[in-house]
């Protein structure tokens, strides 16, 4: 979830902006999503030797159902269950001095925690990096995994960090003038990714 930083409605991390419906288009729909879930989900297994010791961590909100996802299609694949939970970064943003308070999302780690284990993060858009940044720091807190992997649905660009992912969905070029917005069904009732302008909340500075 990195359309930068933390848990907003429908990707956008954290941009103060939001995206008129009327001039949003959507680059990835539900088939799409789908689509990509199941090639991360082959790469991961790939990629893991088996994914025997994958334990998959979302990022709220739409993270953890991404997350929940990749898991039953884990399962498919390697008719075993992944271990799938979800991990709160606010009170790890570099940003809470900037912007109002944000209400605590959950925090669910596995019964067999992540102690030697291969944690993927999951999130939605991958951005300025500094959600996942925050992420590793929670996670830090949590235990010591044997290895961290990042799994992004959309890859926009435009990194502040030195952080890059290891399974996307989509690489989508984008400008700073353009907003990428995440909805799932989960939460918003379908699935699609769409790209439209960005526009200043109102009352927001220039």
């Amino acid at each position: 979830m990195d359309t930068e930083h933390g848990s907003q409605p429908g990707g956008q991390h954290d941009a103060p902006h939001t995206t008129h419906p009327s001039d949003a288009r959507p680059v990835l729909e539900g088939p799409d999503i789908a689509r990509v879930l199941t090639r991360i989900a082959h790469e991961i297994v790939e990629r893991a030797k088996g994914a025997d010791d994958v334990v998959l961590l979302g990022i709220p909100t739409r993270g953890v159902f991404l997350a929940q996802r990749l898991a039953s299609k884990l399962e498919q694949i390697t008719e075993r269950k992944t271990p799938v939970g979800s991990l709160d970064i606010t009170m790890y943003r570099d940003d809470l001095r900037m912007h109002p308070p944000r209400a605590l999302a959950r925090t669910d780690i596995p019964g067999d925690g992540i102690d030697g284990k291969l944690v993927v993060l999951v999130d939605d858009v991958l951005f300025s990096g500094r959600t996942i940044r925050a992420a590793l720091d929670a996670l830090n807190d949590i235990g010591r995994p044997r290895a961290v992997q990042l799994a992004v649905l959309v890859d926009r660009g435009h990194r502040e960090l030195p952080i890059r992912a290891d399974y996307v969905g989509k690489n989508l070029p984008t400008s700073l003038r353009e907003t990428v917005k995440v909805q799932l069904a989960e939460e918003d009732g379908r699935d699609t990714v769409l790209l439209g302008a960005k526009r200043t909340a109102p009352g927001a500075s220039h």
